[in-house]
């Protein structure tokens, strides 16, 4: 079977090991390529592996023996899902793979926020502690998150893991999402009661048409001046240029941003004058465990399909 890996530079920096799928086909690996590179160098693919290649109509219908579109992610919006349909493609994800790792990202963030670290430590590397009357130096709030309020929007693996550790540091969490779950134990309310009474606000929902710009000019205003919001799912639910106005007039206290609507971002996206804004490079779901933990299902989705019992199947046979 001949199996193409593509978007290689995006899962790895050579500390990846792929003979899980070497083990199933002859493999050709690329990095980045452009849609007219796919369709020359993909065009006997029986297999193509992704992460973030377009996959568009004109794109699969170049491709007359491809069978199998497997991806190194959860979010499948780059696959136009129809186009695999009618050929009877099947589309294949990776649910849940990277939780601990988004999760621990969100954290990350939350706990920058609500301690200051950055600052403290270039206040003592200027020198400042060092300088200081007394022993204890804090010239920055630092607040507890025992009793603060986090708000999370989408209550799928990510969306629970969030809210665990949330438990553990005694917050009160609140959630909101497309349908009330049954199996939920914590206060599931609407939108707006989310976003007025959340400390924190951490979205976790896949990026639809009911959730674009899910955060914008409207949205924010509701949100306290003393309120945080994170973005770990995807760039296009936050309407960038509305959070950044807020920020500027301190409408929010700050964000922590993982994702944006255009990747890389561009040199002028308002986002990077934002004051109290800390950006990541999307890199939530990118730690080590969670990368060797992706590639190995990815083998495992592929080898079910091969032997006849497909899972994580997204749409196709």
């Amino acid at each position: 079977m001949k199996i193409v890996v593509l978007d290689t530079n995006t899962l790895t920096r050579n500390d990846m090991d792929f003979s899980c799928i070497d083990r199933l086909g002859e493999t050709a690996y690329y990095n980045i390529l452009t849609p007219e590179e796919i369709k020359d160098r993909c065009r006997d693919a029986e297999v193509l592996l992704i992460n973030k290649a377009f996959m568009s109509e004109d794109v699969i219908d170049a491709l007359p023996k491809l069978r199998y579109i497997g991806l190194f992610a959860t979010g499948y919006n780059n696959v136009d899902l129809d186009a695999a349909n009618r050929r009877g493609i099947a589309v294949v994800n990776v649910p849940g793979y990277s939780t601990d790792s988004v999760a621990q990202h969100v954290f990350a963030f939350i706990l920058t926020f609500a301690s200051n670290l950055p600052d403290y430590n270039a206040a003592v590397h200027r020198g400042e502690w060092i300088n200081s009357d007394t022993f204890s130096f804090f010239p920055y709030p630092i607040m507890e998150l025992a009793g603060k309020t986090l708000g999370i929007v989408g209550y799928g693996n990510i969306g629970r893991k969030v809210a665990s550790i949330a438990d553990a540091f005694g917050m009160k969490v609140l959630v909101s999402g497309r349908r009330m779950h049954t199996d939920c134990p914590y206060d599931q309310v609407d939108p707006e009661q989310l976003f007025r009474e959340s400390d924190f606000l951490t979205l976790h929902c896949p990026l639809n048409a009911d959730s674009e710009r899910l955060v914008n000019e409207t949205t924010l205003k509701r949100m306290k001046p003393t309120a945080y919001l994170i973005n770990t799912s995807r760039g296009g639910v936050v309407d960038s240029k509305a959070l950044a106005d807020a920020l500027q007039r301190h409408q929010i206290a700050g964000a922590g941003i993982d994702v944006l609507p255009i990747e890389p971002m561009p040199a002028d996206d308002p986002l990077l004058k934002a004051p109290n804004c800390l950006i990541t490079p999307h890199i939530g779901w990118a730690s080590l465990e969670s990368r060797t933990r992706c590639i190995r299902i990815v083998g495992e989705n592929l080898r079910s399909w091969m032997e006849g019992h497909p899972v994580n199947l997204v749409k196709g046979k």
